[in-house]
């Protein structure tokens, strides 16, 4: 499993190991955790029209989880925290495995990859065209300055992929004085964690100033299931310059990934089944490495340029357990490109953007079987091709002062696709594979926005906002093609959004409330027969709800939550062949999609605030598992108990109780070829750390 590649995971074990023996100590988080009644509407976000913009003038929907938050969450992967915040629903699989919903059902394959854009500090994590449904797997959360979500279509400065909405983790900056922690935890089946991170700021000559940080993660998991687990390492550099005309930002950033995968399980009640393992062979490496570099240069008091160049590598190796004969999948990209934009500040609080992106990204993908044929599934080479993707997008973004009150910001972005596809193997079919010839296949696509936020007093802000999202098709939805498939059929996807919301504070209480409505043209993506389908419609209508206030005595209580209903708008016919194929009728669900989703956060602050606890409750309602809506999943109701204390500036101890009451619970849900199949849910658990200072 390219171990040449990859560190060993017996070093990484030992070194985490020694680390918390030695310390002696159990990790935890400062008093700065203890914020939870900050004023979220004036916290200033970076994923908007313009960077730099407080919440309460977004002309949309943002959620920020602030890095203290993360921090006091200690989530194992990113999903124990994100799901806190409303009209998402991202479900765990094993280890860094994770499938996505952000105002959408949870998504596969290449709708799953394609519908969602993954960024730090703003920059793909990936391409356009070669997304990965795994991509959290690929970014650095751990140790960050703040995650932005956007819930729906993103405004023209983001591209492809900000479908059903985007994730921006943003990177910890500098701090202004010298110093640093580091932070190890445990828990059950040889959980261990280690992770730090040293920050430093020099001042030069003429008001200039240098910073730098370097952050670490060391993650390993024995895995509470059969044959399984994972070591993770995880690396990154920043270094910040500012005078007084120009800014720059610049960050290196490694990850790397070796896990002995486990598999869907028939049950997710029965121990004897849940916590074996059907498939020890599964296993999946991946590695990425990026580079940017952001320069903000000040022309004039009333026009700055900014240009971000960047370039990013990836490669990922697995065994496709999921499929008869399980091959082997090798794909990796390279590739890099800018982003650029011009801003212009006009008379009378008025603002237009001029931006250019260009990127280009060589991918390559390889399926080969390697165990005998198992019905169309062919032992051999499956596919062997690669892409040249080149995509290049101006778009222009606005914002006009109305008056005092309103503000209206109107923007479009054009994007033009094109990859030049290879096809390095045999042309035609190979079992159920079909190769297509070498071709070059082109995409334009506009997506426009509209927007308008009216403050009608200090405590109330309303605002409605219509935007279409657009994507160009993955590379897999063109070039891995199943017999009996057209070649080009799939187009790009195309959403239409509504929606309208209000926040602000009534007394003591933050609130944000939104309703959204979404219709989405030329979904593409795999049908229970395993046949794509290329021109499915869904609708999309809901509301969510985020709430915050502080109580009597040290309580406060945070709280999210989202009814929406996610259905086909289209008729697909069941098949002839019996127990592998499902009807889909407009109207239904769509599979995977629960209705309710809510989280419960209820905190207590003690001893001078040196202390807290916290209560939550994560509620997830039933949804059906099949497209046909005949089999359901029940949902769940889950609790976890956090707490984290102070000893001194220098030394925190924290700790967690993971499903409190030892509920049994899927992660994932589904129903394929006749039979449901689950990613169960870990028992109870226990971890504790400690956090040390200088």
């Amino acid at each position: 499993m390219s171990e040449a590649i990859f560190m060993t995971r017996r070093r990484i074990s030992a070194a985490a190991a020694i680390f918390v023996l030695s310390t002696a100590w159990a990790p935890a988080r400062a008093a700065e955790n203890r914020a939870s009644q900050e004023d979220t509407e004036s916290a200033i976000v970076v994923t908007s029209s313009v960077p730099g913009t407080p919440r309460a003038t977004h002309s949309g929907n943002i959620a920020k989880l602030p890095p203290y938050r993360y921090d006091f969450i200690a989530p194992d992967q990113p999903a124990e925290a994100l799901n806190r915040l409303p009209g998402v629903n991202i479900e765990q699989g094993f280890g860094v495995e994770h499938l996505t919903a952000i105002r959408s059902p949870v998504l596969t394959g290449g709708a799953g990859a394609g519908s969602f854009l993954y960024l730090e500090d703003s920059v793909p994590l990936r391409a356009a065209g070669f997304g990965n449904v795994n991509a959290l797997m690929e970014s650095m959360p751990e140790i960050n300055g703040g995650i932005e979500i956007v819930r729906g279509p993103a405004s023209a400065r983001y591209g492809s992929n900000a479908v059903h909405g985007l994730i921006n983790v943003l990177s910890r900056p500098p701090a202004e004085e010298p110093g640093g922690e580091v932070t190890a935890w445990a828990g059950p089946h040889d959980v261990l964690r280690l992770q730090g991170t040293a920050s430093t700021t020099v001042s030069g000559d003429n008001g200039t100033s240098h910073g730098m940080r370097a952050s670490f993660v060391f993650g390993h998991d024995g895995g509470f299931r059969d044959a399984s687990g994972y070591d993770q390492q995880k690396a990154r550099l920043r270094y910040d310059y500012n005078s007084a005309d120009t800014n720059v930002m610049a960050t290196l950033t490694y990850v790397n990934v070796n896990q002995e995968t486990a598999t869907y399980a028939s049950s997710y009640k029965d121990p004897g089944i849940y916590k074996a393992n059907p498939n020890p062979e599964a296993y999946r490496d991946a590695f990425s490495g990026r580079a940017m570099i952001r320069i903000e240069r000040r022309i004039s008091d009333d026009q700055m340029l900014v240009i971000t160049p960047y370039a990013r590598r990836t490669y990922m190796d697995f065994r496709m357990h999921f499929l008869p004969g399980s091959p082997v999948e090798e794909n990796q990209q390279t590739g890099g490109g800018m982003q650029s934009s011009y801003v212009f500040n006009l008379d009378g609080g008025h603002r237009i953007i001029a931006g250019f992106d260009v990127d280009y990204t060589r991918g390559t993908l390889t399926e080969i079987q390697d165990e005998p044929t198992v019905f169309s599934y062919v032992q051999g080479t499956h596919y062997d091709y690669a892409v040249n993707a080149l995509v290049l997008a101006p778009y222009l973004q606005s914002e006009w002062k109305l008056d005092e009150a309103t503000t209206l910001d109107a923007g479009a972005r054009f994007e033009f696709t094109r990859y030049d596809y290879e096809n390095r193997t045999a042309n035609g079919s190979l079992g159920k594979a079909l190769r297509i010839p070498s071709e070059i296949s082109t995409f334009a696509d506009i997506s426009p926005k509209l927007g308008l936020v009216h403050r009608f007093n200090e405590d109330l802000t309303g605002f409605i906002r219509l935007a279409r999202g657009t994507r160009a098709p993955q590379t897999s939805d063109l070039y891995r093609l199943r017999i009996n498939e057209t070649a080009g059929a799939a187009h790009s996807e195309i959403l239409d959004s509504v929606e309208v919301g209000a926040r602000g504070g009534i007394g003591r209480l933050n609130y944000s409330a939104t309703a959204f409505f979404m219709k989405k043209h030329n979904f593409y993506f795999r049908d229970a027969n395993d046949t794509n389908v290329a021109n499915g419609k869904t609708q999309h209508v809901g509301v969510e709800l985020e709430l915050a206030a502080p109580l009597a005595y040290g309580f406060d209580i945070a709280a999210s939550g989202t009814y929406a209903r996610h259905s086909y708008e289209f008729d697909r016919p069941i098949s002839t062949v019996p127990l592998t194929t499902e009807s889909i009728s407009s109207g239904d669900d769509v599979d995977t999609a629960p209705r309710t989703l809510a989280n419960v956060a209820l905190g207590y602050n003690f001893n001078e605030d040196r202390g807290r606890l916290e209560l939550e409750w994560v509620h997830v309602g039933s949804y059906w598992m099949d497209a046909a809506n005949t089999q359901k999943y029940p949902g769940h109701d889950i609790f976890n108990l956090r707490t984290s204390y102070d000893i001194n500036e220098n030394l925190s101890v924290f700790g967690k109780v993971m499903n409190l009451f030892d509920t049994r619970y899927a992660d994932r849900a589904d129903y394929f070829r006749g039979a449901a199949r689950y990613f169960p849910a870990e028992d109870r658990a226990i971890y504790a750390g400690t956090t040390v200072r200088f």
